[in-house]
């Protein structure tokens, strides 16, 4: 593309400067002012060049010019090009013109195209409207569809529908859909607000579960809760657990507080140790006054 073109150029003109300038500051003041006239910066002393530099910098002028009128910069003076280069340059132009028309981008001018060109820009601004209405974008200029292709958009649109429904997402038209596919946008929502309810999320229904899928919520969310509170997390809820939990949880904690005891390590309360396990241990420490 003929933007992505000038921005690598810009790019690389920018890097080329950096470099120029460390050197620049190394060089000597006759050095210094050669490579300012050469890069055309306003620090340029033409009075103070030789013949040859002279002609060395109207030589990297030129280039310079050259190479702005191919990357058509305001800077550019055409004047100043020979009949060759002249050449070269329509040639270019014609070219990044007609690239840009058949990509759809940059200043394309269709009166600048041969008729050949006219006809292949013609095919490739058709391709690039059906595809723009084939995906739903606002480019898309229906007018010039014709009868097959307008019943391919038509079909793309229906089944993109379908997707965003099917999905929860994007602008849904439960309208558009046929029977078989509203049955089908319907047992995806089941199956999506199932998932989020069995991973707590905020967007759970209870109301549209059935009585299966309500039972074994209830599980999971059981088996979900006894882990956080195995793990000690904040979200255990004790008036949840079931007996077998409970005492299942009650051994654990026991052995974790004999065990943080025994090796001074963590939460000890000795209140709730056994005569027999609290006998063998080291007598508690006395607090320092």
């Amino acid at each position: 593309m003929k933007i992505s073109r000038q921005v690598s150029l810009g790019s690389l003109v920018i890097c080329l400067a950096l470099l120029q300038a460390v050197a620049f500051a190394q060089s000597s003041p006759e050095d210094q002012n050669l490579q300012a006239c050469q890069s055309g910066w306003s620090s340029c002393d033409a009075s103070k060049l030789t013949p040859a530099q002279a002609s060395e910098v109207a030589l990297a002028t030129h280039r310079r010019n050259v190479t702005d009128c191919r990357t058509s910069w305001k800077a550019c003076d055409s004047s100043t090009l020979s009949k060759s280069e002249l050449s070269a340059l329509a040639v270019a132009r014609h070219q990044s013109n007609v690239t840009d028309c058949m990509d759809g981008v940059g200043t394309c001018d269709h009166s600048q195209l041969t008729v050949r060109e006219t006809s292949a820009v013609a095919i490739a601004e058709r391709q690039r409207n059906l595809a723009n209405c084939k995906t739903g974008w606002s480019s898309c200029d229906r007018s010039t569809l014709n009868p097959a292709e307008a019943h391919e958009v038509a079909v793309a649109q229906q089944q993109r529908n379908l997707s965003d429904c099917t999905n929860g997402i994007g602008t849904c038209q439960r309208s558009t859909l046929t029977k078989a596919e509203a049955t089908a946008v319907v047992t995806a929502e089941q199956q999506r607000n199932l998932y989020n309810c069995k991973n707590g999320w905020d967007s759970c229904d209870r109301s549209t579960l059935s009585d299966s899928q309500t039972r074994g919520l209830a599980v999971l969310e059981q088996q979900r809760n006894f882990s956080a509170c195995k793990e000690g997390g904040p979200s255990c809820d004790y008036s949840q657990l079931t007996p077998s939990q409970t005492k299942t949880l009650e051994v654990a904690e026991r052995e974790r507080n004999y065990m943080a005891c025994l090796k001074g390590l963590g939460y000890c309360d000795r209140s709730q140790l056994t005569p027999a396990e609290a006998s063998g241990l080291s007598p508690e420490p006395k607090p320092q006054k």
